[in-house]
Formats: C-alpha cells, structure tokens, sequence
C-alpha cells in the first residue's frame, strides 16, 4: 500500500486501505496459550493482550524488544482566551526538559526499555485561536501529519504517542464535542488545574470553538484541521504510519485519545491496533474510551500527559509477551494437565 501521502486526499486513501491482523498468528497464539502451564484464562487480560499483540505482528510467539515514545509539541492560539492555568512558553521549556532526560516520561521509558523521541512542531507559530475559526489550513495539517508519520522508527514493535502543548485539553474537548455531540460542560476538564469559574469558563470557549467551526463536525479529518493543533494531528499521523507497519499502538490518555477520535470518525476500525494505555483522571477520559471501546489497561490517577500513562503500560504488554511466549507447555515441563 502506499506508504507516502502529499495532500490529504492521499492520506484518506491510506486510512481506507489499512492492513488488518494476521488472523492465522492470532489463533496460534491462543492455540500456544490453551498449553501453557497455567490453568485457562489465569493470566486474565494478559492473554487476550498477547493474543492481539501476535496478531499484529504476524507472530504467535512474539516479544515485545524495541518500543518507541515519541511526543510531540505545539502551542495553541486558544490560550489567548485564557484557558490555562500556565503561559504558552512552558511548552518550550517542557521541550527543553524532555531534551535533557528530565521529564516524568524520560524516567519511565527509561523503566521500560523505551526509545524516546521528541518533536516540537513550530512552537514559534501557535495554530489559530479556534474560537475565531479553523486551527489550520489544509497543508498545515498535511505537514503535522507528515511529520508524524515520519516519526515512528520502522524498526519499532510498540508505539507510544504522546504531547505536550499548552492550551490543549481545550482543543481536545473541543474535538470530543464535535465528534461524539453532548455538551461543552461534559466534555471539559482541569487540564493543568483550571477549577471554578475559570473551568467554567474554558467550558464556554470550548463551546464557542464548536460553534466557529460547525462545519467539521461530520468529517474527522475537518475536525482534527479545525480544532486540533499540530501536535495532535502529528500523533494522528504517526498512529496511522504505525498501523500500516503492523506496530501495535497504546494510546495515552485524553488529548491523545481525541487525536484517535478524528481517525477513527474519518475511518471506523482505524484504531484496531491500538490499546489504551491508562484512564486518566481528566473528566472526560473514561466517556472518550468507552466511545472509543477501548478498555483502558492501567487505572492510576495519572493526568500528566506526555505519553507518560501509555509509556507505562508497555510494561504490562512486555510482560504479557514473556509469558505467553516464554512459559513453557504442559508437554515441555513434564507438568500433568488437567
């Protein structure tokens, strides 16, 4: 398939021809799993998450050897409303942090075994107040994309996305409201610590926001364009890159999850490859997965964005991976089965 786009009629001919899972790999993996040494089912999720790991992969005895973060920065002309409880220079200097190892993320991809990559995305030049109109122009979006795309190391056999960008649970909310209707209240969270009548007024500019730019609200690709800023679209294009490589996906959390939305109303089953890493503790979250359908695999309290939530959850999925591909059957350790 084709594994460049330049517009974004071509990037729409990618997402409707993406690749499936080998269903022959998935079916040996829960061939090799009924003979492990362990009773049926004992390992709860682990299994179905190994399952679906070996399926995309190919593999019915894959493991999990070189994951990748990659977060992307980018700033938000919504901030000029007043949104955030930070000014739109901490992004940068998050960037710098990221740089030099210092971040919560640097540390647990560290712990994983994770590559970390960062990219910051014109931090000079803030996408468009979105409650004036649309956040870019068309090419704008496609160069996010692109860079996205670019992104995701080929060698990778697990991605994680994540962001940094202040003003962005705006954007994200906003794209929810667009994408799955209800309210701007239900949809709207502390972001980096907004409560009271300041939360009460991002609500407001979130709703205003929808209403500048109705006319995405029918078309993923228009929403994410419209209300998204560049780092969101960059995560949407490196999700994409990584589906047409085969390389599962664990989404971190909301605004993460928001990028994931635009793919999946663009195209239904676009987030097949993909696991969510963790419910965070932005009100929105858990309503965003379950529109999603996507059960989250760590329940922590975390809210910190980065890719941290999904960065610590390759854990689990690495750990799932050794035991369904290291333990040893019944017949290879001489164990009786039942």
């Amino acid at each position: 398939m084709r594994q460049e786009f330049s517009d974004l009629v071509e990037f729409s001919d990618i997402l409707q021809g993406l690749p499936a899972p080998d269903e022959v790999a998935r079916q040996a993996a829960h061939a090799r799993d009924a003979q492990l040494t362990k009773p049926p089912g004992s390992l709860g999720r682990l299994e179905e998450l190994a399952a679906w790991y070996c399926a995309w992969r190919g593999d019915p005895r894959a493991r999990i050897t070189a994951p990748q973060t990659i977060v992307f920065a980018g700033n938000h002309g919504v901030t000029a409303q007043g949104v955030s409880a930070f000014p739109p220079e901490v992004t940068a200097q998050m960037v710098a942090n990221f740089e030099a190892g210092g971040a919560a993320v640097n540390q647990l991809a560290e712990t994983v075994g994770a590559r970390m990559d960062v990219h910051a995305l014109r931090l000079d030049q803030p996408v468009n107040d979105i409650t004036q109109g649309p956040a870019m122009t068309e090419e704008e979006l496609v160069e996010a994309l692109q860079i996205g795309w670019q992104a995701v190391d080929k060698k990778a056999d697990l991605l994680v996305v994540g962001e940094m960008g202040i003003g962005n649970t705006t954007s994200a909310a906003a794209i929810a409201l667009a994408v799955f209707g209800g309210t701007a209240q239900e949809w709207t969270g502390r972001g980096t610590g907004v409560d009271g009548d300041a939360l009460a007024h991002k609500a407001e500019v979130v709703a205003r926001a929808v209403e500048a730019n109705k006319a995405c609200k029918n078309n993923g690709l228009e929403t994410l364009r419209c209300l998204g800023g560049r780092e969101l679209a960059a995560m949407a294009g490196a999700m994409v890159r990584a589906r047409v490589l085969r390389i599962p996906l664990i989404l971190d959390g909301f605004i993460c999850g928001a990028a994931a939305a635009c793919l999946d109303a663009a195209q239904p089953g676009a987030l097949d490859h993909a696991v969510a890493g963790h419910i965070s503790a932005e009100v929105a979250h858990p309503k965003l997965l379950e529109r999603l359908g996507k059960e989250p695999i760590l329940s922590l309290g975390m809210r910190l964005g980065e890719g941290s939530g999904g960065t610590l959850a390759v854990g689990i999925l690495k750990a799932a991976l050794a035991c369904h591909s290291g333990m040893a059957s019944f017949a290879e350790a001489g164990v009786s089965e039942a």
